[in-house]
């Protein structure tokens, strides 16, 4: 399969939208319009967020989002991926290992990063797991939030 990555570009939006829409509908997430628009928004911004897309035959197929933030642990930043997707009909193709490598390469080449990456999943994300857990190390930490 012949996937370009790529980062994300304004002429992108209307693609970008119909791929975060199923990516909130598979975490059964519904967010206000103006979170959507904000987010991609800061995606395009120079700093903050950052985004890189899977292009295939000129369409886009995927997106990977991800931050850079500092932590208490370490002098350097570390690299957060925050957001992943990929069309159901290319999954186990490739476009999601080339998302991460991608992401995976930014941190590598931040000037004030470390080099790491993480990443959450939901537990039940089986299809996804199976590519983590080639590409990554599966932490013992368990992840609580604040009820509300």
């Amino acid at each position: 399969m012949n996937i370009i990555i790529r980062s994300l570009q304004q002429q992108d939006k209307s693609a970008w939208l119909g791929l975060w829409r199923d990516y909130l509908s598979f975490y059964e997430q519904d967010l206000a319009a103006e979170v959507t628009e904000r987010l991609f928004d800061r995606l395009l911004s120079a700093n903050g967020h950052r985004a890189q897309v899977a292009v295939r035959d000129d369409e886009l197929v995927g997106f990977v989002h991800y931050l850079f933030h500092d932590s208490t642990w370490s002098i350097d930043a570390t690299c957060y991926l925050e957001d992943l997707y990929v069309s159901p009909e290319l999954r186990g193709g490739g476009a999601g290992r080339k998302l991460i490598e991608a992401v995976y390469a930014a941190a590598d080449s931040e000037p004030a990063a470390s080099g790491n990456v993480y990443w959450h999943t939901h537990d039940h994300n089986a299809r996804a797991r199976r590519l983590y857990d080639r590409i990554g190390v599966l932490s013992d930490f368990v992840r609580y939030d604040r009820p509300r």
